[in-house]
């Protein structure tokens, strides 16, 4: 395909999630493909989402690790949307029939207190407006072919959105050293990650500063309430039917994700 549009995308995008298959990088045949292009694409999609029922919970960051933008082989972070049909109750199989090719990764989660909107916003003031901080797993599902993208195509993406899950220990972000804040990453009881919350950014609140900064772009503010996934802490790990993975952080507890077919 080589006459793109942001419509033409959005319906792209949504049917590849919605059917279950996977598609080839819209860069390949979009030559002008900017990463303008690609967040009008983000909100469009999520104005699609809200159309059919869906409610804003919160925004995610992407690519926020070396780790991650090394395997993606891009190089700077990005942002994207949460809704309620991506957060899976805690203690609840990952549904594999509702996915593609689903990886999971530990990430520090933000439950935000009062608003926050930049641009210019530091990392003392994003962690000033934060009301809790959570353990949390992320279930991402590029719908691109053998994950292989541009930023822009992953940008589009929603940054390979699925589900997310978060910790039910809550704590102040004021008695932790989330720099420090190690994670221990297992699948089927063998450890394959640590990391600790240096891995993102140098610090969680620097990544809620970069999502307040690039969202003040777009005129949007971080609301109170919302959840704010700070990017994985390491790479992602497969999770198959019959997978268990577990993410023991030092403060903020554990949690396991199972899955199930549909």
């Amino acid at each position: 395909m080589s006459n793109w549009t942001v419509e033409l995308a959005v319906d792209h995008l949504l049917d590849a999630e919605d059917s279950r298959h996977d598609i080839e990088p819209m860069s390949d045949t979009w030559t002008e493909f900017t990463l303008g292009e690609a967040y009008r694409v983000q909100d469009k999609t999520l104005a699609r989402r809200l159309t059919r029922g869906e409610h804003v919970t919160g925004v995610k960051l992407g690519l926020t690790s070396r780790a991650k933008q090394a395997r993606m082989g891009v190089d700077t972070p990005l942002t994207a949307w949460l809704t309620d049909v991506m957060v899976l109750p805690t203690g609840d199989p990952v549904p594999l029939g509702r996915l593609i090719h689903p990886r999971v990764e530990p990430e520090i989660v933000f439950v935000m207190g009062e608003e926050l909107k930049g641009p210019g916003v530091t990392a003392g003031q994003a962690l000033a407006a934060v009301h809790s901080v959570h353990a949390g797993l992320e279930v991402i599902d590029s719908r691109y072919r053998d994950f292989r993208f541009t930023l822009p195509d992953v940008v589009a993406d929603n940054a390979s959105s699925g589900f997310v899950v978060t910790g039910s220990v809550a704590l102040s972000p004021h008695n932790l050293d989330l720099a420090l804040e190690a994670c221990v990453l297992e699948v089927d009881g063998r450890v394959v990650y640590t990391a600790t919350g240096a891995a993102v950014q140098g610090h969680p609140a620097e990544a809620l500063a970069l999502a307040a900064n690039s969202l003040a772009a777009r005129g949007i503010a971080i609301q109170p309430g919302w959840l704010v996934f700070t990017g994985g802490m390491t790479d992602a790990v497969p999770i198959r039917e019959g997978g268990q993975v577990t993410a023991s952080f030092t403060s903020l507890g554990t949690l396991t994700l199972g899955a199930r077919t549909d």
